[in-house]
């Protein structure tokens, strides 16, 4: 195991200190929840259209029951099962980072960014499957992005990206699989 988690801080040196200056804003920007507004305004759009006002009301407390648990899910592994401290806070580690996050929390495995990107990444992509193919890839590489923005940041190592976004594809889909559901028995009910 002690193997592992070097080869995680290594990678995680390396691939942080590929950072320049010229990117520095952009991974940034990728990496601010708040400057993803417009992609979840398209996305509400979306779904009006494909399941109207009363379906879409559905979607919305799906959805955020789906990134609180991603949230809650990670914060129960980094405060409480895992306690890894983040490579900012790490001896060894920290003083190499090239930290550009204005924060950097105590505890780091696993990344709620990459797993409830990914979560919604997947279950928007299920959800548009046949109507709207290029979607999922989109979402996915987008998902991606912001996941390898908190490397670049200095706040979370691979293996934290890594498992948030294998645990967000598990949410994402477990969502669609309740979304089916409840759009069949209340949106398409008379």
């Amino acid at each position: 195991m002690e193997t592992i988690l070097q080869l995680d801080k290594d990678i995680f040196l390396f691939l942080n200190n590929l950072g320049t200056k010229p990117w520095d804003d952009f991974w940034l920007f990728m990496t601010h929840k708040l400057y993803q507004i417009p992609l979840y305004v398209v996305l509400l759009f979306l779904f009006y259209k494909r399941f109207g006002v009363r379906g879409t009301l559905i979607t919305l407390v799906v959805v955020a029951l789906m990134i609180a648990a991603s949230d809650q899910l990670s914060n129960l592994f980094k405060n409480v099962l895992f306690r890894r401290t983040r490579p900012c806070r790490t001896a060894g580690i920290g003083e190499y980072t090239r930290m550009l996050a204005h924060h950097c929390g105590r505890h780091g495995y696993f990344s709620a960014h990459a797993a409830s990107s990914m979560a919604l990444a997947f279950f928007t992509g299920l959800v548009f499957k046949k109507q709207l193919k290029s979607l999922f890839p989109f979402m996915i590489l987008w998902s991606l992005i912001v996941s390898y923005s908190r490397i670049y940041v200095g706040v979370h190592y691979p293996g934290d990206i890594i498992t948030g976004i294998i645990i967000g594809m598990g949410l994402g889909y477990g969502t669609y699989k309740l979304h089916q559901f409840l759009i069949t028995k209340y949106a398409t009910a008379s």
